[in-house]
């Protein structure tokens, strides 16, 4: 029999701990820099027995600054292990292209020549999109990205988990797949999936949080809530809080992207 599914009026967190789950990021290390310091002020007064910091994905294109943000989340962890990260699809499409360059693939096609430049690297050297220049010069370019991005943000990126659950919710990138237990769903699934999650209606052993589709405002609804606010666009960088049986959404916010 299966058992009945959690609403997000009656989800509660573990006890004694406070958590934020923080959206897309996407190079926005203004905006990253500002939501933690709005956490760190909320946890300095409140102090609560315990926290967790988990963020949901995509640390990576679209926005400026990228390499920083990798920087910046490095050291966050290194400083305290209660700062968790979990992989986005643009996450592993960096990884992907840095292992085997691709014209067409995600990295090149979706803010990685952005994500090249916070390297030093011009991937679009020449003006325009890529399509169409030479294989000599994508492998051109591809060898001095290698070249320019440090040993410890790859392995950085290679060590993100896929998901990970606090009390009543289940964190990830993009969403689940309704009807298979959340401990048998795929990593592809994990960090990609949209339609077939988002129009579920029923409930799921867990209040899903994620990122990945970008939204006007943090949605919250009766099984999932999506924090993906398109921060590097917006200015504004989405966070769900919860303590208890307390919920509510965070928002910091700067200046509007290209």
């Amino acid at each position: 029999m299966t058992a009945p599914g959690i609403h997000f009026l009656d989800a509660r967190g573990p006890e004694g701990m406070r958590i934020y789950a923080v959206g897309d990021v996407h190079g926005r290390l203004d905006l990253l820099a500002a939501m933690y310091r709005r956490i760190a002020a909320e946890i300095r007064q409140a102090r609560p027995a315990d926290w967790r910091v988990i963020h949901l994905g995509d640390y990576v294109d679209r926005g400026p600054d990228s390499k920083s943000v990798l920087d910046f989340l490095i050291e966050v962890r290194k400083r305290d292990p209660r700062h968790l990260m979990l992989a986005g699809n643009h996450d592993i499409g960096f990884l992907d292209f840095l292992e085997t360059p691709d014209a067409d693939g995600l990295f090149m096609r979706y803010g990685g020549i952005q994500t090249a430049q916070s390297y030093g690297v011009a991937l679009n050297e020449g003006g325009g999109a890529w399509f169409g220049r030479s294989e000599a010069a994508l492998r051109q370019g591809h060898a001095a990205l290698v070249e320019a991005v440090p040993k410890s943000h790859v392995e950085f990126l290679q060590s993100l988990p896929f998901s990970m659950t606090f009390g009543d919710f289940f964190f990830c990138h993009a969403g689940i797949r309704p009807g298979i237990a959340l401990e048998s769903q795929s990593t592809q699934d994990l960090i990609w999936i949209r339609d077939v999650f988002h129009n579920h209606s029923g409930l799921h052993p867990k209040i899903v949080v994620h990122g990945h589709t970008p939204v006007p405002e943090a949605e919250v609804m009766v099984n999932r809530v999506n924090i993906d606010t398109l921060a590097f666009q917006t200015g504004n960088l989405s966070a769900l809080v919860v303590e208890g049986a307390d919920k509510r959404i965070l928002v910091v916010s700067g200046e509007r992207g290209a």
